[in-house]
């Protein structure tokens, strides 16, 4: 059996203990601290022999001490393995495995408040508008990967470089940037980062110090506001209705605080999906020059849009450099390429890249050679494209579904883009429909932590573009099931 490590013993050639003893020592030893596992394979004697320095025979004599012991047991072709039933180690004791749970020194007080919302395994998942990855170009992607990982080394540029990212993918996202969203930028304005929630992170321990205030909308992208409050801002909320963020509330925080930034999601506001109308888009860039705050534009999934031409982003009418616009490829090819990026004037993309380079160092450069090749050559516009057909008629069959399904029970707009739907419930306990829910194996995120000021949420974010036509009915269907239950 093939074993992809050596495994050694440090034996103390001075000690009156025979050789054979340490390694039976040893290896009650290593199995006790969990170094070794139940079912872990051991090397053969002939290996761990000439790896100790000790004749075969004396590791022989120990293997078999230990088999009689019931440490290990053997397999006739197979070899030595750590015995799967192992003995007591002491009358009345437990055995470790590993680490133990706890650290024997005292952990700060502060500690992250969120935790990744993963679907237990098997289960059709509503998630908050994650793409679906089965239609990834991977055969493309592996071409230029690989090509680009040949010249990158060709060129010597495995090694460190600029720490906000490969100039080549720098001055394509830049284009594209320019070409279908209106902005004016150039290589110089962007930071590559690993993923747009790396880019937020950045961004506020750039932007922010310790009593800052930070306005965010009162429902909105948990993690983002998380980040700015972990630089050591004080958070404040503003609403938001069917129109986007409420200028008359940010305008009456500004005049009771100072305002260091403001963090928005206009195109489609998260979690809700509106889009902010122009007026209310006017009033935000007005009330920044006035009040000398900064905006932070999450422009998430500005790509998908089903109803009309998307509204260009607020840092396509910036031209006082007070717009921090974040980015990133997730929606459109997979978020595990982790690829966001954020746009700025060139002073601050310059101090961002400072802040890379403490959490990250740099991205891959590779890797990013291989994005810039896949956008320059037209395949990103193509996949795009190609996307979008397919999730106009999964939104379009998905609206179908609920209200088949739901009726009355539920109160939906149909979102004008976005992978996601935002859907009330009336008089429903939604954590006991999550319990009734993962029962018929399907799961959607608990909204309670989209609230910024602690109010009760009534609506769930249903994410359709990951779920196939027949997956969406079943989900649908089983969702369906579980609101009766709950409901009674």
């Amino acid at each position: 059996m093939l074993r992809p490590w050596s495994l050694t013993f440090v034996l103390n050639r001075r000690s009156h203990t025979p050789v054979g003893q340490q390694i039976v020592h040893a290896v009650i030893a290593e199995v006790r601290r969990g170094r070794l596992q139940p079912g872990a394979p051991l090397p053969g004697s002939r290996e761990l022999a000439e790896a100790l320095g000790v004749n075969r025979k004396t590791v022989i004599i120990a293997f078999e001490e230990l088999e009689a012991q019931g440490w290990l047991s053997s397999e006739k072709r197979r070899g030595t393995f750590v015995a799967e039933s192992l003995p007591l180690l002491e009358a009345g004791g437990a055995r470790r495995t590993g680490i133990p749970d706890q650290p024997s020194f005292r952990l700060p007080s502060r500690a992250a408040s969120l935790v990744a919302d993963l679907p237990p395994r098997g289960m059709l998942s509503f998630n908050d508008g994650a793409p679906d990855i089965r239609y990834v170009p991977i055969d493309i992607l592996a071409r230029s990967y690989r090509d680009s990982l040949r010249s990158t080394l060709q060129r010597r540029r495995l090694g460190y470089g600029d720490p906000r990212g490969s100039e080549a993918l720098r001055t394509s996202i830049a284009s594209m940037l320019n070409a279908e969203r209106g902005l004016a930028v150039t290589a110089d304005n962007l930071c590559l980062t690993r993923g747009s929630q790396m880019a937020i992170f950045v961004v506020a321990q750039t932007l922010i110090s310790p009593g800052d205030t930070v306005v965010v909308e009162a429902l909105t992208y948990p993690p983002a506001r998380e980040a700015f409050r972990r630089a050591g801002a004080e958070i404040a909320s503003v609403g938001v209705d069917d129109q986007g963020l409420v200028p008359d509330d940010l305008e009456r925080v500004c005049r009771r605080k100072r305002v260091r930034a403001v963090y928005v999601t206009p195109h489609h506001h998260f979690p809700t999906t509106v889009p902010m109308t122009p007026g209310r888009r006017m009033r935000l860039m007005l009330l920044a020059s006035q009040f000398g705050f900064a905006i932070v534009e999450d422009d998430y999934d500005h790509d998908f849009h089903f109803t009309h031409q998307p509204m260009l982003p607020l840092a396509a009418f910036d031209d006082e450099g007070r717009v921090i616009y974040v980015g990133s490829l997730s929606k459109l090819l997979s978020p595990s390429l982790r690829l966001g990026y954020v746009s700025a004037p060139k002073a601050l993309t310059e101090r961002l890249g400072c802040e890379v380079m403490i959490v990250d160092r740099q991205g891959d450069p590779a890797m990013e050679s291989a994005i810039a090749e896949f956008i320059d050559a037209g395949e990103l516009h193509r996949h795009t494209r190609k996307m979008m057909r397919l999730y106009a008629e999964r939104r379009e069959r998905f609206a179908e579904l609920l209200s088949e399904q739901f009726g009355g029970d539920i109160a939906l707009a149909v979102p004008p883009g976005g992978l996601a739907f935002w859907v009330r419930f009336k008089d429903i306990d939604l954590d006991r429909l999550l319990e009734s829910s993962h029962a018929r194996r399907v799961h959607f995120q608990l909204p309670h932590a989209f609230a910024s000021d602690g109010a009760a949420v009534d609506a769930l974010r249903l994410g359709f573009a990951s779920l196939d036509m027949e997956e969406l009915k079943t989900a649908t269907k089983r969702l369906r099931a579980a609101h009766r239950e709950v409901s009674g």
